[in-house]
This record gives structure tokens, C-alpha cells and sequence, in this order.
């Protein structure tokens, strides 16, 4: 499967990591050197299954810092989903795209094109990336994430996934509901139905049945890949993350 990118890198940098650099965008934070997006344009120019990338975000500031050969420049929205809807726009005529984030910088092309890879097993419309407990602890120890217990396991989640184009409508009311609610249980217990939340609240929601719910309730045939590239779950957002990045990306190349 050879796919388009889209990168999110419209954020303004006035969240944690404000006082660990004076940057005005998250994506151009110094790590060892280089903007925190270099290292994920690299990594997706440096795999096989990514034809093309788009950025969205100042594309005058991002363009006169970032190398590369292969991207264009979308002005980034009002927030995460508008943003998202203009890079899908950006890719006319695709079946399905890949979606990341700026701020994972430890990805790499083996991590790029082996996701891509753990997606093409099975057709869906959206495949989102659950990375096991075990898995996270074990390539980085100690690093703190938040995870969510299953009956399956225990995972977080990454900061990269592959969505159907055609989808794009549905996938947005799916992700607007579960942004707007996460903090609301009583609204997600009224949507999702309450046996589907007593589930999830005592740990015996298995994957397959989040899956189910949501084609259910959205007609989106969802896929949790259960990938064993643990790097796509470390997102920078807080001073501790960019420590380790800078740690990990100082000796590289």
C-alpha cells in the first residue's frame, strides 16, 4: 500500500513546552540540532510507501526550515479537525491517506512504512494504532504515557493513522463526539449505551467491541492496529518528552 501523508503542524507553541523553547510553532522546537518536523519529514521521505506529503500549518515559516524535496504547504484552520479536512482536501482523487502529527520525531522510515504495512492486512476505513503497555515499557523504559486497561490488554494510543478519504465527513463527527465528550461520561454513557460504558469502566471492553460500536454508530468500519512500533505513541508535548527526544536524537546520523 503506497499512501499520501498528511502532517498536522499548525500549533502554536503556548501549551507545556512553551518555557523549554521560545519558538512560536510546536513543529520548529530544537531537538539536537534540528525542527522537531525535519525529523518526521525524513522519516516520511525515507519510506518506500509514502508517495507524497502535504503539511498543514504557516507553510511561509515552515518552508524556509524544513529540507525536503516532496512537500507542499496547506495554511493550516481554526483547529486539529479543520486542519485535518484541509490536507484530505489537499489529495484529491486518493483512496486513503496517512495522518501524523509534528511532534513525533522518533519515528524512522522502517517505523513509517512497517505501520503501513500492519494496515494493509484487513480493509477498513480507519486504522488507529494501540501500542501495548509491555511493548511502550519495554523500547522506553520508564517514559510516561497514558494508558487505557481492556480486556485485552492495556494500551496507549499513537499519534498516527490511515483513514478512507470518502470517509472524511463520518470520521469527523466520530472524532469531534469523542474530543468534545471524553471528559463527559454521562454523555458518552447516553451515546455509547450504558452496558457498552459499565464495560469500559470495569475493564472488560475488548477491542473487537469498540470497533463494532463504532460502525454502529457512524458506519465507519474501524481497525485498532495492535503495532509493534512504539515510537509512533511518543508525542512531545510536555518538557520531559523533549528531554528524552533530545537524548535519544542527539547521536543520530
Amino acid at each position: 500500500m503506497s499512501l499520501d501523508a498528511v502532517v498536522l503542524a499548525g500549533r502554536v507553541n503556548e501549551g507545556r513546552l512553551k518555557g523549554a523553547s521560545a519558538e512560536e510553532w510546536e513543529a520548529l522546537i530544537d531537538i539536537a540540532g534540528e525542527p522537531m518536523l525535519q525529523y518526521v519529514i525524513d522519516a516520511l521521505e525515507g519510506a518506500s510507501s509514502v508517495s507524497g506529503i502535504v503539511v498543514v500549518g504557516p507553510g511561509d515559516v515552515l518552508g524556509k526550515r524544513i529540507r525536503s524535496s516532496r512537500t507542499r504547504y496547506v495554511q493550516q484552520g481554526g483547529g486539529m479537525l479543520d486542519n485535518l479536512s484541509r490536507g484530505f482536501e489537499a489529495l484529491p482523487g486518493r483512496d486513503k491517506a496517512l495522518v501524523c502529527t509534528c511532534d513525533i520525531p522518533l519515528i524512522t522510515p522502517q517505523v513509517v512504512d512497517g505501520f503501513i504495512s500492519e494496515c494493509s492486512v484487513e480493509d477498513a476505513d480507519f486504522y488507529y494504532p494501540i501500542v501495548s503497555q509491555e511493548v511502550a515499557e519495554e523500547r522506553f523504559p520508564g517514559v510516561k504515557r497514558t494508558y487505557a486497561a481492556t480486556a485485552d490488554g492495556t494500551f496507549t494510543g499513537g499519534n498516527m493513522f490511515v483513514a478512507r478519504l470518502g470517509s472524511a465527513g463520518k470520521l469527523r463527527n466520530t472524532l469531534e463526539f469523542l474530543v468534545e465528550n471524553r471528559k463527559k461520561p454521562l454523555r458518552m454513557a447516553a451515546v455509547l449505551g450504558v452496558s457498552f460504558t459499565i464495560k469500559l469502566l470495569f475493564k472488560r471492553l475488548t477491542v473487537r467491541e469498540a470497533e463494532d460500536k463504532v460502525l454502529k454508530l457512524y458506519g465507519i468500519r474501524a481497525k485498532a492496529v495492535f503495532t509493534a512500533f512504539p515510537e509512533i505513541g511518543i508525542d512531545v508535548d510536555k518538557p520531559s518528552d523533549l528531554e528524552l527526544a533530545r537524548s535519544m536524537l542527539g547521536g543520530r546520523g
